[in-house]
């Protein structure tokens, strides 16, 4: 991702949603609508700066670019640049790493 115009800060990730299709029984793919629930995937291109801790040291991200994640579905702040939607994550809401 050279040349993103955006970066997270703190101990905040920015992550591009996975679009989902659903496959019916009969195999039939049903390409995901505006009218569906947000994605809780995504692939992280960009690491802010780590989460200063109290005693004044910045901790290590537990998650790298090109990680696919799951993430509480409420917790992202919704961006657009250059006409592509990213979301902004705490790394405390990703809830696990998909390998």
């Amino acid at each position: 991702m050279a040349g993103l115009k955006i970066k997270p800060l703190g101990g905040r990730v920015l992550v591009k949603p996975l679009e989902e299709e659903e496959v019916t029984g009969s195999g039939l793919i049903i390409p995901q609508t505006a009218d569906k629930e947000k994605p809780q995937q995504g692939e992280i291109v960009a690491l802010g700066t780590g989460k200063m801790l109290e005693d004044g040291t910045i901790a290590k991200f537990n998650v790298k670019v090109g990680d696919k994640v799951v993430f509480k579905k409420y917790s992202p702040d919704e961006v657009e640049v250059d006409g592509v939607e990213y979301l902004v994550v705490d790394e405390d809401d990703i809830l696990a790493v998909i390998s």
